[in-house]
């Protein structure tokens, strides 16, 4: 049995934090980068609010450093648990972000309204295994877009991955050493999907404890995710490069004109 993409964020909810050198100082990081590249590529003569829909909100790694902005974000995800942990965060920064519950597939019975902008990132879309997952995917993102609207998307660079068949990410040692960081991957014979189990190895008063959460994948190639997102409406798809935008993973903004 393959394991739960909700189940796997639910686990993490309470540690997902301890993937990070320092979490709230990511958050910081990503509200700047998101604010500067999407305000002076889709909305470069606005400096007021902008409609965001967070689909993959997480604990609001994302979605808490857009609502600093100014951006009216809007913050759901797969995880009731998740969604729980960035409620709290968020209100623990006095920030005032709507948030629910919501599977990528059924965003249009499960979220109210349109907006400027759908996002998801963190390779939170290749968790879709199927082609008519994924086109159903791009159809709701899609359909959320206001007129003029993008869905903003990133993804590892499967086109490069699925080449090397990495067996694990090399391991970050955080906290001046109490806390190890790494993943292990199984990837299927084909390469089209790999079984991800992230690992979080803490020090706890000389005792080190383990966490491990399981999930699957699939290597979705840019040429595909373009496709899926043209067919289901999308007139311009352009990709960014993490060497042209510093962002560590490929961007995809695919307008709805």
């Amino acid at each position: 049995m393959e394991p739960s993409t909700q189940d796997f964020y639910d686990g993490m909810a309470e540690s997902y934090h301890l993937i990070y050198e320092d979490w709230k100082r990511t958050v910081s990081n990503q509200g700047k980068f998101w604010d500067g590249w999407i305000r002076s590529r889709f909305h470069p003569q606005r400096s007021g609010t902008i409609r965001l829909l967070d689909a993959s909100c997480g604990i609001g790694t994302q979605s808490l450093g857009l609502a600093q902005h100014g951006f009216d974000v809007t913050a759901t995800d797969l995880s009731p648990n998740s969604v729980e942990r960035a409620r709290q965060e968020a209100e623990s920064m006095g920030l005032s972000i709507r948030f629910g519950t919501a599977d990528f597939r059924t965003l249009e019975q499960d979220v109210e309204g349109t907006f400027d902008v759908v996002f998801t990132a963190d390779n939170a879309v290749p968790h879709l295994l199927t082609d008519e997952d994924l086109l159903s995917a791009c159809r709701q993102f899609y359909n959320k877009c206001a007129p003029g609207g993008a869905a903003i998307i990133t993804i590892r660079d499967y086109d490069s991955l699925v080449q090397e068949r990495p067996r694990a990410t090399e391991p970050r040692i955080l906290d001046k050493g109490k806390r190890i960081v790494f993943q292990v991957w199984d990837w299927s014979e084909d390469g089209t999907t790999y079984t991800t189990r992230q690992f979080i190895v803490q020090d706890h008063l000389g005792t080190w404890k383990t966490e491990s959460y399981a999930a699957v994948y699939r290597a979705v190639r840019r040429s595909e995710l373009s496709r899926f997102l043209q067919q289901a409406g999308f007139q311009r798809v352009e990709w960014f490069m993490p060497e042209q935008t510093g962002f560590y993973q490929p961007i995809v903004a695919a307008t709805k004109l």
